[in-house]
């Protein structure tokens, strides 16, 4: 079987691709991820999976090479991540109530043919109104503060929510498995 790479440094899309029972290795692609000017959020998401998959695709010349990005978008702005306390909280009272929505690149390339798959999933995720009390508990018991949008929806963020839209749950973690496997499929892999 072909080696596959996940071309990611993040624990969270490594324990999800860990869920699908392949080996496989994980290679760090260290691209540039600043937005380029008029640049949709579709289109940067799209582009910087495929920019990280060509980066780790010249390690690694007989391989499937897995690439993904995400941006979430509020108020038809993207949410970066928040790196501090204090920007978390803004984060989150701006969404309180709301729906943001993320949008999830993923690029499957094949390094010997040069081939690549693409696609952008979306999926939703509508807050409950928070208040400023729940807001601070949450952010000093989880310190989401390199989790764009402020949260972690695989651990206590499950609770700042009313309802989650989309077809792939995991998806809103940053790996949207079902089309992963779709991919793989076309490239010959039998996942079971």
């Amino acid at each position: 079987m072909r080696s596959i790479i996940l071309a990611s440094s993040s624990p969270y899309r490594r324990a999800l691709l860990n869920k699908l029972g392949l080996p496989f290795e994980c290679d760090s692609p260290h691209i540039d991820e600043t937005p380029r000017p008029d640049e949709t959020p579709q289109q940067l998401v799209a582009r910087l999976a495929e920019k990280k998959a060509q980066a780790v695709a010249g390690r690694h010349p007989d391989a499937l090479v897995i690439a993904s990005d995400q941006v979430a978008i509020l108020n038809e702005r993207i949410l970066g991540k928040p790196h501090s306390h204090e920007n978390a909280v803004k984060q989150l009272t701006e969404a309180s109530g709301k729906h943001v929505l993320f949008l999830t690149s993923l690029a499957l390339l094949n390094s010997a043919s040069g081939a690549i798959q693409m696609d952008v999933i979306p999926f939703s995720v509508h807050f409950r109104r928070l208040s400023t009390t729940e807001i601070d508990h949450y952010l000093k018991k989880e310190q989401p503060y390199h989790c764009a949008g402020s949260f972690k929806s695989e651990g206590l963020g499950i609770t700042l929510f009313e309802r989650l839209e989309g077809d792939d749950p995991n998806t809103l973690v940053g790996l949207p498995l079902i089309c992963l496997g779709k991919m793989l499929r076309k490239e010959g892999v039998n996942l079971i």
